[in-house]
């Protein structure tokens, strides 16, 4: 079966048996003139219609509807990954460095106002980076699924497994 509309009217559906092909197209436009006769067809077709201006309908199934529905979330799942990846490296640095600073609290020696300020300050980083870290390693355990629904929607129809996947590991060292 299959299914045309046109141009001027998607609203409108013919169906016809078989195959698209110039006798479908034939027996769509057979359809169409029989709307046209009854005054069905909402659009006045001032200019003509020919067989080939049909526009082929063709359905997307529900099957392929929830995998792109699972390609996209993949692919926002990955995204998110990727930007707490960053706010962890971006905040790393300054995050160390607060930490070397709390000996300071644990030490008998005398410490200036300033140190203890800075160590202050430096809390804040220790936080944000703790706290981006804990959400990286979560969205990184749900992210492997998503790599693995990526991995399956980029197969090749003749290929049964998914492409190569670079690891740090992988790479050579020049």
């Amino acid at each position: 079966m299959v299914r045309y509309t046109l141009p001027q009217s998607p609203e409108i559906l013919l169906s016809v048996r078989g195959k698209d092909s110039p006798k479908a197209r034939e027996q769509a436009m057979d359809k169409l003139m029989e709307l046209m006769d009854n005054g069905k067809l909402p659009t006045e077709l001032e200019d003509g219609f020919s067989p080939e201006q049909f526009v082929e309908v063709k359905e997307t199934s529900m099957a392929t509807i929830g995998e792109e529905d699972a390609v996209t979330e993949a692919v926002q799942t990955l995204s998110n990954l990727a930007s707490l990846k960053l706010k962890m490296m971006e905040s790393r640095e300054e995050a160390l460095k607060a930490r070397d600073q709390i000996d300071i609290l644990f030490s008998d020696q005398t410490t200036t106002m300033e140190e203890i300020t800075d160590l202050k300050e430096g809390f804040k980083a220790l936080k944000n980076f703790a706290v981006a870290n804990l959400r990286y390693r979560e969205a990184r355990s749900h992210a492997e699924a998503a790599r693995m629904v990526l991995d399956e929607a980029l197969k090749s129809s003749d290929s049964h497994s998914p492409p190569p996947t670079d690891t740090p590991n992988d790479k050579k060292k020049n």
